[in-house]
């Protein structure tokens, strides 16, 4: 026969397994956009310093994939654990956040060294704002990525794009190699 206090105990440690479960879940999510965020940010990075004529294209185009990627991901990662982790909502807070994004681009005329440091502060920001719900790593992760980005806008020249493709995309990709770990 199980008491009360046994009962509540036996509840307290299924709730707690559960909620350990749905965090691994959400970090796998996690870690595997932050890898295909960082790989395409990295990319459109690398085409900014090389070939700056072609950066508004090659934006468009880390955007456009990194969105379907995502969306691609969110699926396989429902199919495949039955929890639901991007859905209609997501897309639309994802298009929102883009919408003011783009809204603030366009009021702050802000120059190609300018946006190269918002992005990164803005996506980050979220980060850490994520990190109250999901974690602490992605507030940590947000924060040193903001630091950097400013950092290197303070103190690094014209290879600022260079910096970035460093901080900004292989940092997410080791913040998801990191977080696949967890």
């Amino acid at each position: 026969m199980i008491d009360h206090l046994e009962a509540a105990r036996a509840l307290d440690d299924i709730e707690d397994i559960t909620r350990r479960v749905r965090q691994s879940q959400l970090y796998r999510l996690s870690s595997l956009l932050m890898i295909l965020w960082g790989a395409l940010v990295l990319a459109g990075n690398l085409v900014t310093y090389l070939t700056p004529v072609y950066a508004d294209k090659a934006w468009l185009a880390v955007y456009g994939l990194g969105i379907a990627g995502s969306l691609v991901l969110g699926a396989t990662e429902k199919a495949r654990s039955g929890m639901g982790s991007f859905d209609v909502r997501s897309l639309l807070a994802f298009l929102m956040f883009f919408a003011f994004g783009f809204f603030v681009e366009t009021i702050g005329h802000f120059g190609p060294r300018q946006m190269g440091a918002f992005w990164p502060i803005y996506f980050m920001l979220f980060y850490c704002l994520a990190g109250l719900w999901f974690g602490i790593a992605f507030t940590i992760f947000g924060l040193g990525v903001i630091v950097l980005t400013l950092v290197g806008y303070v103190f690094i020249g014209p290879a600022f794009p260079l910096w970035m493709a460093v901080v900004n995309g292989g940092g997410l990709i080791l913040g998801g190699l990191w977080m696949r770990r967890s």
